[in-house]
């Protein structure tokens, strides 16, 4: 299987790509569109600031790309940052809108909640609460926990959209959100143990039963 991970200048391509080809896959790491258009899937990776992203997103014309991708109900699986920049709008440094393949808005933690002070960043493991099964994941690991590091996180989402989530100190924190063939982990996979290594293998299964 070939997947394409989107080099936009803006993502942690090693780990991913490291993983992807622990799992046995090539990978094609590129902006160029003819290149990922040869791949079975996409990947979005993403670190760094929302408003900065979907600039070098504009930049290289990914941003109408990645349209054209959701439209011909291709494979996306967006991480971490990558997630965020499927959602409507964000309001790190400045509002600013994302690609609008998921409902809601990306906020930062507030490290208050109901009086109560906690770490911003959310950063480390914690447990994945999984709500519904999406047609890509089957069967059971032991594992539950996965790694978490953000400061901003996807509000006001379509609930049907929800796969799993993470409660951190009461905050209902989006962990996996499916709309059709476009997916989002805001937690690092390629980073997660025995959890996060299932879960991308059954998403690269789901895409090779398509």
């Amino acid at each position: 299987m070939k997947i394409g991970v989107i080099d936009y200048g803006m993502g942690n391509l090693f780990s991913v790509e490291q993983a992807l080809k622990r799992l046995g896959c090539e990978v094609v790491v590129s902006a160029n569109e003819k290149e990922l258009d040869a791949t079975d899937a996409l990947l979005l990776p993403g670190v760094g600031a929302f408003p900065d992203a979907i600039k070098r997103l504009a930049e290289t014309n990914l941003d109408q790309y990645l349209h054209k991708v959701k439209a011909e109900n291709r494979p996306l699986l967006g991480i971490c940052l990558g997630m965020q920049l499927l959602f409507e709008q964000s309001e790190e440094v400045s509002p600013t809108k994302g690609l609008g393949f998921f409902k809601g808005s990306i906020k930062r933690f507030s490290g208050d909640n109901a009086g109560q002070q906690y770490r911003v960043p959310h950063m480390g493991w914690n447990e994945l609460i999984v709500t519904k099964r999406p047609s890509w994941l089957n069967g059971e690991v032991t594992a539950k926990h996965v790694y978490f590091v953000h400061s901003f996180y996807a509000t006001d989402i379509d609930e049907t959209e929800l796969v799993s989530y993470a409660d951190y100190h009461g905050i209902k924190v989006p962990g996996i959100v499916v709309n059709g063939s476009i997916t989002g982990m805001q937690f690092h996979p390629e980073k997660s143990g025995e959890l996060g290594v299932h879960l991308l293998e059954q998403w690269l299964k789901g895409v090779a039963s398509c």
